[in-house]
């Protein structure tokens, strides 16, 4: 066994299994965990999922959501313990790979169209 097969395999054990589909322009609800003291609990992030890259266990998705007015962005490594669940609330339809272009955008310009050729 090469270098490369053997950290394929190490992999493996922590690729998760229960991700849905996810496409760029989905409006997505990640379930993150969060430590505070001795306790811990799951807080819920919705977004616009604006961009993903990698693949395999580096994969990584951006999700855009507008807070108080104030755009925020966050990127989840979707194998990462720390994701919890991933939901996909609604399907987004777009033309482009890389959403980046909703950054500039504010008010009802940012939203997107539903697309409902993709079950949820």
């Amino acid at each position: 066994m090469n270098a490369v097969e053997i950290i394929r395999s190490i992999e493996a054990e922590y690729i998760k299994t229960d991700l849905p589909q996810l496409y760029v322009g989905d409006t997505v609800k990640v379930g993150v965990r969060i430590k505070e003291g001795g306790k811990e609990r799951t807080q819920p992030y919705e977004g616009v999922i604006i961009s993903r890259r990698g693949s395999g266990i580096n994969s990584v998705i951006t999700v855009r959501r507008v807070f108080q007015g104030v755009g925020v962005e966050r990127a989840f490594l979707l194998h990462s313990p720390q994701v919890e669940s991933i939901k996909v609330i609604r399907r987004g339809k777009v033309r482009r790979a890389k959403l980046y272009y909703l950054r500039d955008l504010v008010g009802k310009a940012t939203r997107l169209k539903q697309r409902f050729d993709r079950p949820l």
